[in-house]
């Protein structure tokens, strides 16, 4: 016979038929043992017992001590049986939610001594989960979900079942799955005592489409320019463009729709309903009732509060006037914050006013008009006590400090900060994404302290890499740059981990080979800081380089060696302004030709430069402003540089007739003038997504018309702009065009059918870039271009609109230690060819971006 079991139910009535006075004889808790092997409790007269022992069973995972705490019950209280006592234990391990079922039960007696016995049936504890019917690659983000209820090793309840249940529906229709469905089923785990696993099998369904999207109570603006304001909330059928419902996105929309009321004047709009359901397809369909209220403009705008500025100059930065739109987005970034730094603050904070406040309030609203009272509180001027600099594990702080604008005890000055972070930025040991400026304020001193917190980044670089050379065979690269050199401690065996760094000096050493056919040696350092004080730049520069095709002692054995070394010293201009740097250089190569006829350097006549010894002395002078402060992934700014590079007229001092004179005479000493000018701007267009617009053009010219256009120094346009090996080690500056080998272009190819380096070029590109990851050790971005470019024969023939256009699309990866890694397809319109195949071209990035 199976005993009566004591639960909660139960007692409850064991208690109620007590109170009442009737006698219910005896009463058996067991779980499904033999009564007669269990002692009962007599409840057929009340008996007063001394606890004299608890024991508690059942529990795998509960602490026994904490379960007879809970229960109340303690050896050496006396009990009534029957009573209160043990009900009220009972319920108070029910309340823990940690059973399935409880029991009290005595174990014996001992005159008026009893044993008790508490008997638990824990619940389930989870021993793992898993899905069933969604990708693998989505197991991360469900779990994130589900283990705000779920718990390895914690307790499952049908209460945790449905909350994770509805988590994984709602992670699906915040993605626009509407339909999404999960089902759990619980299984035992026989691999673990009292344990069982979930299994969620998913169903997302479709994604819901918008099929409509409309308005009502727009007397004013147009329904399609409303849909604009809609960023998240799109219908479908357009371009390019998804169709979802997410409800966190379409709030913000309304929000936004509302946002463009108010800056076109309408201050009181607002969104007063808006209606969602589903057609007769299950697609959504939106309405939205708008209360677009009047329009309002501008009339009246006085300041008060203001000394240090008159009211007419801050009309003028506030550039608002009389019968303008209400917008009062507009009339926030032009009091406190506008990206060009037009702003009433910025005037201010720029002249240590750092607890300047202006307040607008609107004093009067007269029909469609409103006046305003700009009140402003201005303060004392703000000094600069500490300049702390934070993070810096491997940069010395004296180069981190050397290019900040904030000095202490000068005026705070908001625009000198932005400058300084743009600096530090620039230095490329910083992570742009991690650097953050703290300035705490002590009123009472009227001085406020200023903290670049940094976080170092990966700078230099190793190039190592193998590449085939045709005919030339393998060429190998092994080449590093350290861009925080440190020279003064190249002694100091404890400043090598694992070089001397931190002085942001820059040392690089490359070389090229595949044995005796091709070699290549590079070495050059600089100090940006000569001499400590002021941002005068020291470069010193040099290579080696040789080519030879053939057999050697041979009449076909052919060689070409150039030997260059530089000296050039750069400083930062005060005028215009301080964006500005100028670079003069001073340039000494000789170039040693034998029996060279591989066509790269000819004369304007198409005459063939291949034997003698050529010198080229020569001065650079650049003048370069750059406004751009992440040189990895410039999102705002500008870089200019024009450069002109030129030798001594040599012919000029003498009455010699070149004319004659064979080509070996006619260009022993190179003379020449060469001009370059390049630009480059950054803009955002949305989020993330930023525009690149881009400008190069190239001319070489003579001083002498008998001698003619110098062979070297000239421009080859064309291909990746890398991979022409023919050409990279000297003599030509080679440019990239994407979409367009070397050979694609007319000019390329002189009058006696050979491929050669041209006197002129230009090249145009816009570029849309958008970043897939910013982190300093991987920078990755994609991007499309459409990019135009041309070369000529002579500079009578340069035309800068006679463009050989492209299109395409490519993809970027900066490794810290490798340099530029990526790839370009570009489409030339104008290549020779009728197939997609003839027209395409596809380029590689290996170790730095091409020009």
């Amino acid at each position: 016979m199976r005993s009566e079991l004591l639960n909660y139910t139960m007692l409850n009535r064991l208690v109620l038929l007590t109170l009442l006075g009737l006698t219910i004889g005896t009463f058996n808790p067991t779980f499904g043992q033999d009564a007669d092997t269990i002692p009962l409790f007599d409840y057929s007269s009340k008996k007063e017992f001394e606890i004299g022992g608890i024991k508690v069973l059942g529990n795998n995972y509960s602490d026994e001590n904490a379960i007879i705490s809970i229960s109340g019950l303690k050896v050496g209280d006396k009990i009534r049986i029957p009573g209160n006592s043990v009900p009220k234990a009972i319920k108070a391990l029910w309340r823990l939610r940690l059973f399935t079922d409880v029991q009290v039960r005595q174990e014996k007696t001992i005159g008026d001594v009893i044993f008790l016995e508490v008997l638990v049936e824990e619940r389930p504890r989870l021993s793992r989960y898993s899905y069933t019917g969604v990708k693998k690659s989505l197991h991360d983000n469900l779990n994130e979900e589900v283990d705000r209820y779920l718990l390895k090793g914690g307790i499952v309840t049908d209460n945790v079942k449905v909350n994770a249940q509805e988590a994984i529906e709602e992670y699906f229709i915040g993605k626009g799955y509407l339909d999404a469905q999960a089902t759990v089923q619980e299984f035992p785990d026989s691999s673990r005592v009292n344990s069982v696993r979930l299994e969620f099998n998913v169903d997302r369904g479709e994604r819901i489409k918008i099929r409509n999207i409309s308005f009502t109570g727009n007397d004013n603006v147009k329904e399609k320019k409303l849909q604009k304001q809609l960023e998240n909330t799109k219908k479908k059928g357009r371009l390019f463009g998804s169709s979802k419902f997410i409800q966190t996105e379409y709030e913000t929309d309304k929000q936004s729709l509302v946002t463009f009321y108010n800056n076109i004047g309408f201050r009181d709009a607002r969104v007063i309903g808006d209606s969602v359901w589903r057609d007769e397809k299950g697609l959504l369909r939106l309405n939205l009732e708008i209360d677009e209220g009047n329009r309002y403009f501008f009339r009246n705008i006085a300041w008060k509060g203001n000394s240090i500025y008159d009211g007419q100059t801050l009309s003028d930065v506030l550039g608002i006037e009389r019968g303008d739109v209400y917008n009062q987005e507009l009339l926030e970034t032009r009091l406190r914050f506008s990206q060009d730094g037009r702003d009433v603050s910025s005037l201010y904070l720029d002249n240590g006013y750092l607890f300047f406040q202006v307040d607008p309030v609107e004093v009067a609203i007269v029909e469609d008009s409103i006046d305003l009272e700009l009140r402003i509180f201005e303060g004392p001027q703000a000094t600069i006590d500490k300049v702390i600099i934070a993070g810096n594990d491997r940069t010395h702080e004296h180069v981190a400090r050397r290019e900040l604008r904030t000095l202490p005890g000068e005026k705070f000055s908001r625009s000198d900060i932005i400058r300084s972070q743009r600096e530090l930025v620039a230095l490329g040991y910083f992570n742009p994404e991690n650097l953050n400026i703290n300035t705490p304020v002590n009123p009472q001193r009227g001085t406020v302290d200023i903290e670049y917190a940094v976080e170092e980044k990966p700078s230099d670089q190793l190039e190592l890499s193998a590449g085939w050379g045709g005919n030339r065979r393998v060429i190998g690269t092994l080449g590093v740059s350290f861009n925080n050199f440190s020279l003064r401690n190249i002694f100091n065996k404890e400043a090598w981990r694992p070089l001397p760094m931190g002085d942001g000096q820059r040392l690089s050493l490359r070389a090229q080979t595949n044995g005796d056919f091709y070699q290549s040696y590079n070495v050059s350092f600089t100090e940006p800081w000569l001499g400590g004080k002021k941002p005068n730049s020291f470069t010193i520069a040099g290579f080696y380089n040789r080519f030879a095709f053939g057999t050697r002692n041979t009449s076909s054995y052919q060689t070409f060696n150039i030997i260059q070394g530089s000296l050039s010293l750069g400083t930062r201009l005060k005028w215009p302004d301080d964006n500005f740097v100028s670079s003069t250089a001073i340039n000494i190569q000789t170039l040693s030709l034998n029996n060279w006829l591989q066509g790269l350097f000819r004369t304007d006549e198409g005459g063939v430069v291949s034997t003698g010894s050529y010198n080229n002395f020569s001065i650079k002078q650049t003048i370069a402003r750059s406004t751009v402060s992440d040189p990895i992934f410039p999102r705002n700014g500008s870089t200019i540089s024009l450069s002109v590079q030129f030798t001594p007229p040599y012919s000029l001092f003498n009455n010699r007739d070149y004319s004659e004179d064979p080509v070996e005479e006619r260009f022993r000493w190179l003379e020449y003038h060469k001009w370059r000018f390049d630009a480059e701007w950054y803009t955002p267009i949305a989020g993330k997504l930023v525009l690149k617009a881009q400008a190069k053009i190239g001319l070489l010219g003579f001083y002498n018309r008998d001698i003619g256009t110098s062979p070297f120094e000239r421009f080859q346009l064309g291909g990746d702009g890398i991979n022409n090996q023919q050409f990279g080690f000297a003599g030509v500056d080679i440019i990239s065009l994407r979409g367009y080998e070397v050979a694609d272009l007319e000019a390329n190819i002189d009058q006696t059918g050979v491929q050669s380096a041209t006197p002129a070029f230009d090249k145009f590109t816009l570029e849309l870039r958008y970043p897939l990851s910013l982190n300093p050790s991987s920078s990755i971005y994609v991007l499309a271009f459409a990019q135009g470019g041309n070369a000529w024969r002579s500079l009578r023939d340069f035309n800068p609109f006679d463009l050989k256009r492209s299109v395409g699309m490519g993809l970027r990866v900066f490794l810290p230690m490798f340099g530029t890694l990526g790839f370009d397809y570009g489409i030339g319109f104008d290549k020779r060819g009728n197939n997609l195949s003839d027209l395409g071209d596809f380029n590689i990035i290996l170790g730095f971006e091409p020009e």
